[in-house]
């Protein structure tokens, strides 16, 4: 394929900042009207509160998803994949902003601030036999310095590969560069692998204390993972439409579209593994959980159970569906708000029991989130040609067909 009459330079238009502007907009408004329909107690600050993580984690996530995938490519030495290189890059700069966002959130919650994990109040902990049993994990000191090693870790690998891959466009023989970036990438899933787990249990799991379960990593981390190959699709899709991702074919989309197939059965296997064999067992320390879960958010865990699970299924099971952008993007953006309703749903109920529920506040910080994502996302994919250069595989990846 030439790409020499390819117009591979995007340009964040006028008319996607106005619609940007727009959500960012009517999401504040709904957000501080939702905050001041509410009398200020201190659930209704919590609420508020435990809002701002789930928006932190969910595109966090997004990021460091889009990190562990892009490294995947790199060792699985996949060549399909390279034409979506500077989408996932632009993706993964947002890691840098969601780990500070991250980091600045656990502080605040060690200093007291906000009282999204109970543990961490030594008053409780001091009062549950069970919490001071978990104290040689869930401490302060602990709990800030692994967060801490791990975001340093994870944004260090982020920003070292995008400045490589950068590199190599401008070099004469960008092989052995690449090959570098591989053996760091395989280094990256190794470290990944155990990390991403460990802060599940950190960032998520503690919130319900008294509550284990050894697939929640892998839960939380195939979420995260359907979220950021979403993405992907979107900002595909949202080239395509402009012009400006000729070298995006349709075997580039059916491919991406078998990824967020797969992975949203992949997340559904996990879900109902756990839900399956917790519930099954009926062990007062596990089923706590899931009963929180049942009582008073029943129909928003079914309906986004069901969501999750059927549309993929029904919507993207032939080999025309993903192919077919309009039933990409609108699966894609109904699961992406659905698995936001699954981070709200790891949050929600161990820090406001009964109280939470999603009203104006949640989907404004829902939209404004989301539009100020999007817009750091496209700004920085506006930095960087769409196509990398002098890469090994840059050819196969302009011919591949399936």
């Amino acid at each position: 394929m030439d790409t020499s009459g390819m117009n591979l330079t995007y340009t964040l238009s006028a008319k996607t900042k106005k619609i940007l502007q727009v959500l960012i907009a009517v999401g504040l408004i709904l957000t501080i009207w939702g905050i001041l329909k509410h009398s200020q107690t201190d659930i209704q600050k919590q609420r508020i509160w435990s809002n701002i993580w789930v928006n932190i984690m969910f595109f966090f996530g997004i990021s460091l998803l889009a990190t562990f995938f892009y490294a995947v490519q790199y060792a699985a030495e996949a060549a399909w994949a390279v034409a979506y290189k500077r989408i996932m890059e632009s993706v993964m700069k947002f890691l840098p902003v969601g780990a500070i966002l991250v980091f600045v959130y656990c502080l605040l919650g060690v200093l007291g601030v906000h009282h999204t994990w109970k543990w961490l109040d030594s008053t409780a902990v001091m009062a549950d036999k069970a919490l001071q049993n978990k104290s040689a994990f869930l401490n302060p000191g602990m709990f800030l310095g692994m967060t801490a090693v791990f975001l340093l870790v994870y944004v260090a690998y982020q920003r070292w590969t995008c400045k490589v891959s950068l590199e190599i466009d401008n070099a004469g023989d960008g092989v052995q560069m690449w090959k570098t970036n591989r053996t760091r990438a395989a280094g990256f899933l190794v470290f990944f692998g155990f990390t991403s787990v460990v802060g599940s249990w950190f960032w998520f799991m503690s919130i319900d204390a008294h509550w284990f379960s050894t697939l929640f990593g892998w839960y939380v981390f195939a979420g995260q993972w359907i979220g950021a190959i979403i993405t992907f699709n979107l900002i595909g899709l949202h080239l395509k439409s402009k012009g400006q991702g000729e070298f995006l074919n349709d075997s580039h989309q059916h491919d991406m579209g078998k990824w967020m197939f797969a992975v949203s059965f992949l997340w559904t296997y996990l879900w109902f593994s756990q839900f399956m064999l917790i519930w099954y067992a009926n062990l007062p320390e596990e089923v706590s959980y899931y009963q929180a879960r049942w009582d008073d958010y029943r129909c928003m865990l079914w309906t986004m159970f069901f969501v999750n699970f059927a549309l993929p299924m029904i919507m993207l099971m032939s080999r025309d569906a993903k192919r077919n952008r309009t039933f990409i993007f609108i699966v894609g953006c109904i699961i992406f708000f659905s698995h936001w309703v699954d981070t709200y749903l790891l949050v929600m109920p161990g820090t406001l029991g009964a109280e939470g529920h999603i009203g104006l506040m949640e989907i404004g910080m829902f939209l404004a989130s989301t539009g100020g994502f999007a817009w750091f996302t496209l700004s920085q994919l506006a930095k960087a040609p769409l196509l990398v250069k002098n890469h090994p595989y840059l050819q196969e990846t302009l011919h591949f067909h399936i």
